[in-house]
């Protein structure tokens, strides 16, 4: 069994039950159980339950596993022969889940 979800951010993510997946960072403590209300698919052998635009009354349960930032990446803006050099960083946040349980 598996569900698309959306979570903050606006993104789709595939949860299956004893998987891990990271979205972006949610404010919650490292070992705390979260439900994700917003479903959008349930998939299960050969049903399939599409929701318009969620599936009524379906939720998933996950754990927060950790709250971590990714590796840092390099912005660099360049223009040709103007002496125009910018150099930036970034590190995005993020929360690893592991997902618990799909109702429906």
């Amino acid at each position: 069994m598996y569900a698309i979800v959306r979570t903050s951010g606006g993104k789709q993510y595939r949860a299956e039950p004893g998987t891990v997946i990271d979205v972006e960072r949610l404010p919650n403590n490292v070992d705390e159980k979260i439900v994700l209300n917003e479903v959008l698919l349930i998939g299960d052998g050969d049903n399939t339950q599409v929701g318009m635009p969620t599936v009524a009354g379906a939720s998933v349960t996950a754990t927060v596993v950790a709250q971590y930032r990714a590796a840092k990446i390099i912005v660099f803006k360049y223009r040709h022969r103007t002496k125009y050099r910018r150099k930036r960083g970034h590190r995005q946040y993020y929360t690893r889940l592991r997902i618990d349980e799909i109702t429906v």
